[in-house]
């Protein structure tokens, strides 16, 4: 019977260069991680979403709008029936936009894609189900049946909630918006490129 072969019966030569590879990779990994700041995609801050500049105007319409005062990013654009669902919709739309801003594919005007147009009804829904079921008798309507043409979009009338019909980075090419996020290339590399 033949003994399995492990990593320390291999040859000395092999096993410097495949430590030196696997650091490179690791390194590689963790300092894709920092620059991108994946870490405060875990959280509901809503000043990460300005971490790409793209999404400034968005974030200016909301802070100017009356629902910044009791929502966040999260609490409209990502499913809340579960903790999973929540964060697996997140790790999706994450990595699209990643993908889409990394190939510079965005769009001028960006507009919410059939998924996450469903989760915003979702979520008006859910934060005003008093509002739809008892006082303007409204109801409740999936972003499916509108799209059938059976009523509308809550959007459709409400075209000021939470961002307007002018965000896109035409409509504020200069927007200025607080916090800005910081720089995640440390000072003394700034000053080296100088």
């Amino acid at each position: 019977m033949r003994n399995k072969p492990n990593f320390f019966s291999l040859p000395r030569r092999f096993i410097a260069p495949l430590v030196i590879f696997g650091g490179l990779i690791a390194g590689l990994g963790v300092y894709i991680i920092y620059m991108s700041k994946a870490h405060v995609y875990l959280g509901d801050d809503p000043a990460a979403c300005v971490n790409c500049h793209i999404m400034t105007p968005y974030y200016q319409s909301w802070f100017h709008n009356s629902h910044a005062k009791w929502t966040t990013c999260n609490d409209c654009h990502v499913p809340q029936n579960s903790v999973i669902s929540k964060y697996y919709f997140k790790a999706m739309d994450g990595l699209l936009h990643s993908a889409v801003f990394t190939m510079r594919a965005e769009p001028l005007a960006i507009r919410a894609r059939k998924a996450s147009s469903n989760v915003v009804m979702e979520n008006c829904i859910r934060c005003h189900t008093q509002l739809n079921n008892e006082f303007v008798k409204t109801g409740m309507m999936s972003f499916t049946e509108a799209r059938e043409g059976k009523g509308k979009a809550c959007w459709d009338c409400h075209t000021t909630v939470a961002h307007g019909k002018q965000s896109n980075i035409a409509s504020t090419p200069n927007a200025i918006v607080t916090p800005l996020p910081e720089s995640p290339i440390p000072t003394w590399l700034k000053n080296a490129m100088k």
